[in-house]
This record gives C-alpha cells, structure tokens and sequence, in this order.
C-alpha cells in the first residue's frame, strides 16, 4: 500500500472532505517503511509507529469535533536524525554519539510543525554528522536513489532518508538540514523538490551544529507548494498556506553562465537544464546571461578548510578524544581539516564571506532568481564511491553548485526538470538574501512549467 496523496495540499482537502483520515494516511506511510522490499530499514534509523498511530487519532478526534490545530493536522512527516526530539538521543547518523542523553526538549523546527497537526513517523537516517553531499552511511546503511534500484545509486546528503522517505511515499514531507547542500542536493538525486531558506530564517536551536555560519534548516517534499508550507511553520508562523500560482512570463531570470557552476556537466544534466531553460523562455520568462565573478572567489576563500571544518572540528574536539574510533573516517578526516585553521584564517575568511555577499548581492539583484543545475551529476553508483579518490571527487561535483549559494547566504531550491522516464536531475533557482517568500512565487511559476 503506498501513499494515494503526493502533495500537503490534496491531503488536507481529502482530510477535511472526510476521504481519507489521518490514521489511513499514517498507517499507508508505515506500512512503506516497514516493507522488506523497499528503502525504509535504510531510511530511517528510528521508526516511532506506536507515538505515530496515537498522533493519527488525536488528530482525526480534533477534526471530527471542528479543533484540528490547522489544515494540516494528521499528514504524516519525518525528522532527520538530526533534530532534537524531546526524550529521544539525537545521534546524528553516527554510532560515536551511542550514549548521547535523551533530549530535553524538542528543537523549535519540529515544535513548529508538531503544533500545526503534523504527525512524526519517525527519524532519518542522514550521513554521519551531515558532513558529507553523498549520502553515505557505514553504519546504518545507505539508501538508494529511486532512480535504478537494481544498481544502487546514491541518495545524495547530508539528508539522505529524508529524501527517499518522500520519494517513495514514507510522509508526505521530511525536515532536513543544509550547509552545504543537504536538502537539494538528495532532492535533487531523488526527484522531489528541497529547500535551503535564507539561514536566519528558521532557528537552529536543537539542532545538532555542522556549520554555525552556514547551517540552515529546510524541508523535502514533492511540491515547491508543500516547501513553502512547511518552511513557513518551521520558522515560526502559527498558521501557512502555499502562495498562489502565478504565470511565468514576466519573471527574470539570470544564468550565470560563465562560472564553474556549468563545468564538467553530465550530459543528461547539461540537456535537461537547457530544456528547462528553453521551456521557461517559450513561456514568456526572460532569460539574461549574466556575469557573477564572486562566484570564483570562494574556491580560494575556503583553501584553509572554510567554515565547515573550522566549526564543526570546535564542536567534535572533545568527542573525538574519547570516541575517535567510532567516526567513519572519511568523515573524520573532514573534521580534521580544522584542527590546523588559525584564528586569524578564520576572521580573514568572514571579511571575505561579507565582501562577496554585498558584491554578489547588488550583481543579481534584477533577478527573481538566478539559474543553474543543483547538482553536476545524475545520481551515481553507490559502488563508485568505494574508492577514496572517487569519492571526494563525486563529493565535491555534488556540492559544489548548492554550496556556493550557502557561502552567499541565499535562499535556494531544488526542482526535479528531468523528463519522464530520465534520470533525475535538479534546476536550482536561487533568489536574494531574506527573500524567502519572493523565491517561492516564483519556484512555483517554473513549477508548473516544468510539470506542464
């Protein structure tokens, strides 16, 4: 039994018209899980069936009685494995955090959505202390890509489960974090949509810290519409509703063209964003190609290792002392990069954070967004990224595009743009600084150009 509903918004009208209940939509979503022939043991590494359930039918007696906390109440979602969840461990897909203490509260993103109705199946499996595009995980297992099963391909990450949890029907939407890429880039990969907001948006308080200057806390769901809505509550609005469609034409969009962004493409990467882009412009978009030369900066900004490694290495010094043997140690040696940044390295590279941000800013400003590919690649093998060489080079293609926009501290989304039956691939719109609300009119307008 899979999920008959994709989207939040045919789901809250099949709730309220009495076609389906939360329980129906819940029990669909955790028989998915559960299913030994699919992804849901690699999934999620903590299934909560039973709160769940009891959620399910708190939720169908508030609706039955006209006190549903809002449209929304009773669609069933899921959390990564990085969010504090009052009276759970968070351990962030990582075995070196086996003996972490049950949180004492839930993070404000979660509490946002739990208000509103939504109903939690469970946590994500996610790459182990979300530092890493590829979604790999030795410890819990990988997820694969919807795309080609038989082979494995790789999910993307950081948010790994939460991608293939919407993919395959296991919720209708998941929280997910990105720093780098960590909603877009397995969207991407797994052909849904995700969102990195600007990063003040959404608080990271409960939320276990990669990045502090670049974390950001963003929903995966099958909709740019269902993004919104959940974006909206994890920042803190006690009521949200998708904004209206409008039409394409007359939207700018700037593709800038000349940057590394557009190198080493797939060609079923090159070919679908081309496509997109010929479909936008035939609906009446206009399409400038532009030049944003800050872009080639940051390359050289991050040599020391950037704010990644400098910030989480703060983080992990103590954990590593006593569990250093129970990091994966791909990740590990990540981490280790900022063992050797100095404190002058670092406050060189928030000047230069700040320059290219005012820069940048003021260049893509005619925009409603700026275009590009999310990813340079269609989602590759799981098997390729056995060898250490291939697998920071396939890491580094992956994030490469999303983690330029982090560094911007912009707001960004994922569109699948593949055509039936290909593989899939990402369109990337990113739009200004705080304008969050701007950039979802306007993914939503390319939406439905790209879903006809």
């Amino acid at each position: 039994m899979s999920l008959p509903i994709a989207s939040l918004s045919a789901a809250a009208e099949a709730l309220a018209s009495g076609r389906t209940t939360a329980l129906a939509l819940t029990e669909a979503a955790l028989e998915r899980i559960a299913d030994p022939a699919g992804e849901g043991g690699r999934a999620f590494v903590l299934v909560q069936a039973e709160q769940a359930r009891a959620s399910a039918r708190a939720m169908d007696a508030l609706r039955a009685a006209g006190r549903a906390p809002s449209p929304w109440a009773g669609i069933p979602i899921s959390v990564k494995d990085l969010f504090d969840q009052q009276g759970v461990p968070t351990r962030a897909g990582a075995v070196a955090l086996a003996d972490a203490p049950p949180a004492t509260a839930t993070a404000p993103a979660v509490a946002g959505l739990e208000r509103a109705g939504f109903v939690v199946l469970g946590r994500t499996n996610m790459v182990e202390f979300a530092f890493s595009g590829l979604g790999v995980n030795p410890h819990h297992g990988t997820p694969r890509s919807p795309w080609d099963r038989a082979t494995g391909r790789l999910p993307g990450g950081s948010s790994s489960g939460a991608a293939v949890a919407v993919a395959d029907g296991m919720g209708l939407g998941a929280l997910g974090s990105d720093t780098g890429g960590s909603c877009r880039v397995p969207a991407a990969l797994c052909g849904i949509v995700g969102y990195k907001p600007t990063a003040r948006r959404v608080p990271l308080e409960g939320v276990l810290p990669l990045s502090s200057s670049l974390d950001s806390i963003g929903p995966l769901a099958n909709t740019a519409g269902c993004c919104a809505v959940l974006h909206t509550l994890m920042a803190g609005a006690e009521a949200a509703s998708p904004p209206p469609v409008r039409p394409v034409a007359g939207l700018r969009f700037g593709v800038p063209e000349a940057t590394f962004l557009f190198e080493g493409l797939e060609p079923a990467v090159a070919e679908a964003f081309a496509r997109a882009v010929a479909r936008l412009k035939a609906a009446g978009a206009h399409i400038e190609r532009f030049d944003l030369p800050e872009l080639a900066e940051i390359p050289a900004v991050n040599a020391a290792g950037g704010f990644a490694a400098a910030e989480s290495y703060a983080w992990h010094r103590a954990l590593i002392e006593r569990a250093r043997d129970r990091y994966d140690p791909r990740i590990l040696a990540r981490i280790l990069r900022g063992a050797s940044m100095g404190a002058a390295d670092y406050l060189d590279l928030h000047k230069a954070r700040a320059r290219l941000i005012a820069t940048a800013a003021a260049r893509t400003a005619p925009y409603d967004a700026v275009l590009c590919p999310t990813t340079a690649l269609t989602p590759p093998a799981i098997d390729a990224v056995e060898d250490e060489a291939e697998y920071n080079r396939i890491n580094l293609l992956l994030l490469r595009n999303t983690a330029a926009f982090n560094f911007l501290d912009r707001c960004s989304i994922s569109l699948p743009c593949q055509a039936p039956g290909e593989a899939p691939v990402g369109l990337m719109l990113t739009g200004q600084h705080d304008g969050d609300d701007a950039l979802f009119v306007a993914a939503m307008a390319v939406e439905a150009i790209l879903r006809g």
